[in-house]
């Protein structure tokens, strides 16, 4: 299994990239939101469990969210491979899904990091927002408070990969078939 995490700032093309790469090397295309609406809405007993934690304003505990995605892995056995996109966010998660995939005999293969200045991304969202009705998307306090939460949370993260020799960053600032290649050339290359 080739297993890649796809890390990125809100509005740096991991939805966009994520779509060529699960078809270019057919990889199962894991997004903790998807995970995350899938149990809400289909009240599953993992989402009843987030649910208590979000309408009390909380953040799902790393446990919780690693269980979900446990989960959406487990339902596919016979895939080439995991792109997960949004997971982990924590050391802690990272260090959860590292154990998990060593269960079944598998590991991260490499975390790539779709780099761009803030300012032409907050630019993309503000744009993204016009059209998509994202409200997260349209204010732009809002996008650079996702920013600066990122940044907090990701820093240690590209840390711990660059420690195992499998952090990639990458120029996301382009074409959408530029950057799919940049990407392709580090997949190829592992």
């Amino acid at each position: 299994m080739t297993n890649i995490v796809l890390f990125g700032k809100p509005g740096a093309g991991k939805g966009t990239q994520a779509e060529f790469l699960k078809e270019k090397y057919k990889l199962t295309h894991i997004s903790t939101g998807d995970v995350f609406r899938f149990n809400l809405k289909n009240d599953t007993e993992l989402g009843k469990q987030a649910r208590v934690y979000m309408d009390a304003g909380d953040l799902v505990p790393d446990e919780l969210t690693t269980k979900m995605l446990i989960d959406e892995v487990n339902k596919h056995p016979d895939t080439n491979g995991i792109l997960f996109d949004g997971y982990p966010r924590t050391i802690s998660q990272a260090e959860a899904l590292d154990a998990f995939l060593e269960t079944i005999g598998s590991k991260v293969a490499a975390t790539i990091a779709l780099e761009a200045d803030d300012e032409i991304l907050i630019q993309r969202l503000l744009e993204r927002g016009k059209t998509s009705g994202r409200i997260d998307d349209q204010d732009e306090e809002k996008i650079r408070n996702r920013y600066q939460e990122y940044n907090e949370k990701t820093a240690p993260l590209m840390e711990y990969y660059q420690g195992q020799g499998k952090f990639r960053a990458v120029n996301g600032i382009g074409s959408i078939a530029e950057i799919t290649q940049r990407v392709s050339n580090v997949i190829d290359n592992l």
